[in-house]
């Protein structure tokens, strides 16, 4: 049996905390608070464009978006990226028609071993080289 290793498209980390967002917002919470005790890595990626998405649309004051980064940081191993990511990003977009920043969240998460990518960007099943996307708001 094997074990999962997940990692979170920005749009969860958004959804969680944007009191607008309905039942998302609580789907996304809870989310979170699951991948909590589940192997987790956030990508260093998804941070920053979670920083820049709420504070950029006022959804959140600068200040409380840092903080809300900072609890993330000490919540969860956080994959950063480097020469590498990148060279297998563009390939992906070369080889498998992602987007590039989607494919840098891949390359991201295939680099940290993980195997399931929690995002609503991408189609739900696909697996690309070992790493399998799912959209957790398809109920």
């Amino acid at each position: 049996m094997s074990v999962e290793r997940y990692t979170l498209d920005t749009n969860i980390l958004v959804y969680a905390m944007d009191r607008n967002a309905g039942e998302k917002q609580q789907k996304a919470a809870q989310l979170i608070h699951q991948m909590m005790a589940a192997d987790c890595v956030l990508t260093l990626q998804s941070l920053a464009e979670f920083f820049r998405a709420v504070t950029g649309k006022g959804k959140m004051p600068i200040p409380d978006a840092l903080e809300q980064v900072q609890d993330w940081l000490t919540l969860f191993p956080v994959q950063r990226s480097g020469p590498a990511t990148l060279t297998k990003a563009m390939r992906a977009v070369q080889d498998h028609c992602l987007s590039f920043w989607d494919a840098m969240l891949w390359a991201a998460a295939k680099e940290a071993r993980c195997t399931v990518v929690l995002s609503e960007d991408f189609q739900d099943g696909r697996v690309l080289e070992g790493v399998r996307f799912e959209n957790p708001f398809l109920d």
